[in-house]
């Protein structure tokens, strides 16, 4: 079972590593438009695999309860704007911002968890933070720019895992219901799209036609992936297939869309995997810990 769950993570994360491909093959179509065909196209691909598992109890209960629908609510935006934020910097040929971006979630996560959820941070937690932060700096300095894009990937999506993990759903309902909630605003933009002689599910080439009807399969695919895996392996062992995804991000960018990366960004991104290497070494090495204590525990029982 363990062994399953590694599987359906690294798979989750090596289709989220290969995204860039993807979303610059579309790069033509534009960011909003491809953002607004993942959110109907997800809405689909869902509902399908709901009906197929006969799983729709759990949507009138959701109806009556108002502070589920504000949580999805807010989840929703934070999801959509990611989800576009993350297209746009693709196709605007700054995959590493992304890669940058999600290197430093896990940190920001521990942050936000520190701040909102009360959870007292261990010393090599802050000490990775701390690192991560002055990468990020030095980035700024020398670039004279921040890498806002990546740090907006990183805050938004460590907010939407703050607020789903308070949310009373699961992963497969929970998408449907935002995606629910998103799609009326992306059907209303496809629309004018459309009165525009402007859409590109009309008018761009098969190819690319083909290419737009599968945004909700590639949207939804790796986190079906990741929600089984993630229930049938420790958080540890997440916690260190997570960089899988944008350290291929990162390869993708440097050497087949030839980005930009000079020393400066070298040194920046060097302390960015200082960091992240302290944040795991002291993950496992708390985990180690804790399993220690608990079969001590168990022993003198």
């Amino acid at each position: 079972m363990a062994r399953l769950g590694v599987l359906y993570t690294i798979g989750a994360y090596l289709l989220w590593g290969m995204f860039p491909f993807y979303f610059h093959a579309l790069a033509e179509v534009g960011a909003p438009e491809i953002l607004a065909h993942r959110i109907w196209g997800s809405l689909l691909f869902v509902t399908f695999l709901l009906i197929c598992v006969r799983r729709w109890a759990w949507l009138k209960e959701t109806m009556r309860s108002p502070k589920t629908i504000l949580i999805f609510l807010c989840s929703s935006l934070l999801i959509g704007l990611n989800w576009g934020t993350y297209v746009y910097t693709i196709v605007s040929g700054r995959a590493l911002e992304a890669s940058l971006g999600y290197f430093v979630n896990p940190l920001i996560s521990v942050a936000l968890g520190s701040f909102f959820l009360k959870e007292e941070l261990r010393f090599g937690q802050k000490l990775s933070v701390a690192i991560a932060a002055a990468g990020v700096l030095w980035i700024t300095i020398s670039t004279g720019a921040a890498p806002y894009l990546g740090l907006f990937l990183a805050t938004s999506f460590a907010i939407y895992g703050l607020l789903r993990k308070i949310a009373p759903l699961g992963s497969l309902e929970g998408l449907e219901l935002e995606s629910m909630i998103l799609t009326p605003i992306a059907l209303t933009y496809i629309g004018w799209r459309y009165f525009q002689g402007d859409l590109a599910l009309t008018t761009a080439s098969v190819e690319t036609q083909f290419l737009i009807l599968l945004a909700g399969p590639v949207t939804t695919v790796p986190l079906l992936l990741f929600a089984t895996g993630v229930r049938m392996i420790p958080y540890s062992v997440v916690g260190i297939i997570q960089y899988l995804s944008p350290t291929i991000v990162f390869f993708i960018g440097v050497f087949w869309f030839k980005e930009p990366f000079n020393v400066n960004m070298l040194i920046g991104f060097a302390c960015i995997w200082t960091a992240v290497i302290v944040f795991t070494f002291e993950s496992l090495r708390h985990v180690r810990r804790r399993h220690k204590l608990q079969n001590d525990k168990a022993l003198e029982a």
